[in-house]
């Protein structure tokens, strides 16, 4: 792959959006939070979703609720938030069919992942077209309270109107990430997406998790550490979610100036310890992603109704370091 040229938007032309019908399909914690704003922007908001809790609440936040094929229906723009491994049934089996008998649909996806392995390939007559917020969305609306934007990548998948690039842009402002101080739209695609998303939940916070655990392992068991002390040391305190945040705003290896020198040094030399043996790492996970060798391992793994994923989640929760996490947050007061 060629390195391609980096294209920034800062803002949108809502009026390209105001008098169309925007369906957000699912009222999860993006379809709530992105459907909140859109409206708030004065845009004409419907919500899609079975009959769950999250109809209800969005009832309650006072939205015109429908099952996902009326919404469908009735919508000129659908915003599909639902999760990777269930929208491709809700789109074939609820939204397929009524986009086919429209003149024109414009559909976004928070997500590259299920366009870029063919999982769903909207028809001719529709603009495809990806906002992918980069934050969870606690985030975007603690954001949106300060009045500021945040991050996101656009894609365009499918421009049959030739306007596709300016809807995503008009969307982007509309869900508060641009128009705003601190608010930036990155050109990307829908495979880029899925790459850089994958591969951070493949790669370094997989990393972060073991180190975590390795560590808890060697103070606890070999050096007699107190557990609680160690969590508090390796995450608890809070310490590292600042020394993150400072890498947010000032960068990776430019936060090390608010580290002691020890720590400076300690850090800088370790690096080197660690980074062939990670990018071999990361390598291998990029061509697992960029294959479709994961997805077909992901999409397996959903059809035997998440066997893997099950298991490993029960033998984590009774881990040794969960165990101690749950008596020492007790301790602390973030559960009961």
């Amino acid at each position: 792959m060629t390195q391609k040229e980096n294209i920034f938007f800062f803002d949108g032309d809502l009026d390209l959006i105001r008098e169309k019908r925007i369906a957000v399909i699912g009222y999860g914690n993006q379809g709530r939070v992105q459907a909140m704003i859109l409206r708030e922007n004065g845009l004409n908001v419907i919500v899609g979703n079975i009959k769950d809790e999250y109809w209800e609440r969005a009832v309650e936040d006072g939205f015109q609720v429908y099952d996902i094929e009326e919404a469908t229906r009735l919508a000129d723009m659908a915003l599909l938030l639902l999760p990777d491994e269930v929208a491709p049934e809700v789109y074939h089996e609820k939204m397929e069919s009524e986009i086919k008998k429209k003149a024109h649909f414009i559909l976004d996806f928070a997500s590259g992942y299920n366009v870029t392995y063919g999982l769903i390939t909207p028809p001719q007559n529709t603009d495809v077209i990806m906002v992918a917020p980069r934050m969870f969305a606690w985030g975007i609306l603690d954001l949106h309270k300060q009045k500021k934007g945040y991050p996101v990548l656009l894609g365009v998948a499918q421009d049959v109107s030739g306007k596709a690039w300016e809807y995503a842009k008009a969307l982007a402002k509309g869900i508060g990430a641009i128009g705003r101080p601190g608010g930036v739209a990155l050109k990307s695609s829908f495979d880029e997406e899925t790459l850089l998303d994958l591969l951070s939940e493949h790669v370094h916070i997989p990393l972060l998790i073991a180190a975590m655990i390795a560590s808890f392992e060697v103070m606890t068991k070999k050096y007699r550490v107190s557990p609680e002390a160690a969590i508090l040391e390796l995450y608890a305190s809070g310490e590292l979610a600042e020394g993150a945040k400072a890498m947010a705003e000032e960068g990776l290896i430019e936060q090390l100036k608010y580290h002691s020198k020890t720590s400076q040094y300690g850090q800088l030399t370790r690096i080197q310890r660690y980074l062939r043996l990670i990018k071999d790492i990361a390598e291998k996970e990029a061509e697992d992603i960029w294959s479709g060798r994961f997805a077909r391992e992901f999409s397996q793994e959903n059809a035997s109704g998440s066997i893997v994923l099950n298991r490993l989640s029960r033998i984590y929760k009774e881990s040794d370091l969960v165990k101690a996490e749950r008596k020492l947050y007790k301790i602390l007061g973030r559960i009961k």
